[in-house]
Parts: structure tokens; sequence; C-alpha cells
């Protein structure tokens, strides 16, 4: 399936576990603002934790303005006008792991525990696997236990942790945890010899 059949899906309504309806659709290049205040809402202790400065109109805006949904297929949970979570695809398009797709998720924290990064990861599944991806991973870090608790219901298992590899933005040492999980059946994989 191509990517732009994908993305021509949505916007698609999904329930949470206590009845709330959100929107999950991609995102969009008029999205930098709300976008921006949503990346500006996560507590300052967990965004140390990001890759990326978030909080840097810049950043966003350059996310907002090159989108390619082929390499990067940001998913975004709305309620209302408010952005409340993204969850995203990564993807290479070649070289040799152009079979394996990476997840990230942040959820707004006035939206955790109600099951929305469970609901996004499973569209992300269902996507990398329409895209024909074999494998998908997670990064996590040591301390994101409930994080890495919801990615293994999913059925993602620990592949790699390794103790003090990682620093955050103030350069202080974490522990860097890689989960994975195959989302090609063995059936598939034959037939495609």
């Amino acid at each position: 399936m191509l990517i732009d059949e994908i993305v021509e899906q949505y916007p698609k309504k999904v329930k949470l576990k206590d009845g709330v309806a959100l929107t999950v659709r991609p995102l969009k290049k008029t999205d930098e603002k709300e976008f921006h205040t949503f990346f500006c809402a996560i507590p300052d202790l967990e965004r140390l934790l990001f890759k990326h400065r978030v909080t840097d109109p810049k950043v966003i805006r350059e996310w907002c303005q090159n989108i390619d949904y082929g390499r990067i297929l940001p998913l975004l949970a709305v309620d209302g006008k408010t952005i409340v979570a993204d969850a995203s695809l990564h993807q290479q398009l070649g070289g040799w792991k152009r079979h394996i797709g990476r997840i990230s998720v942040v959820v707004h924290q006035e939206y955790r525990g109600r099951g929305i990064a469970g609901v996004l990861v499973q569209e992300l599944l269902e996507i990398a696997h329409n895209l024909g991806l074999e494998k998908l991973e997670a990064e996590f870090l040591g301390e994101q236990k409930a994080a890495r608790h919801i990615f293994a219901r999913l059925g993602f298992t620990e592949m790699l942790y390794l103790k003090d590899y990682v620093k955050d933005m103030q350069a202080i040492a974490h522990d860097h945890v890689l989960m994975g999980k195959h989302i090609i059946t063995d059936e598939e994989f034959a037939s495609a010899n």
C-alpha cells in the first residue's frame, strides 16, 4: 500500500477507555502553532529526555513545513482543536534498515492513562504492516517504565539495555533501552521469497 493511500484514510474518530472521542490524523502544515503549544505543555523534566528542543518554534516550524510522510508519519490525537498526543512512524527508504520502522509517542499529561498511546501505536502498527515493514523498534530511557509497559503489552520485547549510554539536554547520563517487534508473519515472509 502506498503512503498516500494510507494518509487518505484519515481523519478517524477513536474512543478512549473513558469514552472521550478524539480525532486521529496526520500532522499538517497548519498545525505549527498548536503543535508547539502541545510540546510546551509537556513537563520540563520530561522534555529534557527528548532528542530535539521541541520548545524552539524553529524546530516545530521545520517539522511542519517539511512534512514527508514517507520518511516520518506523525499521527496526532486531537481533542477539538487541541493536540493531545503525537505518535510518529520513522522509516529509512533505503539501506540496511529499510525494513525496520521506529515508533515514538508523546502524550499530554492530562490524557495519560486513558489508552491514547495504545490506540496510536496500534494505528502505526497497522500502517507499518501495510507499508511492508517487517520490524518495528522503539527507544526509551531506563526510567520510562510506564511507556515501556505500554509497548510490552503491544508485543514489543526488550532487545537491548545499555547502562548510562545516552545523555539528556542537561548532559546527565541515562540508561538506553531498545524494544522491538516483528510485524511480518512467517507465512508472509515465506511468500515474499
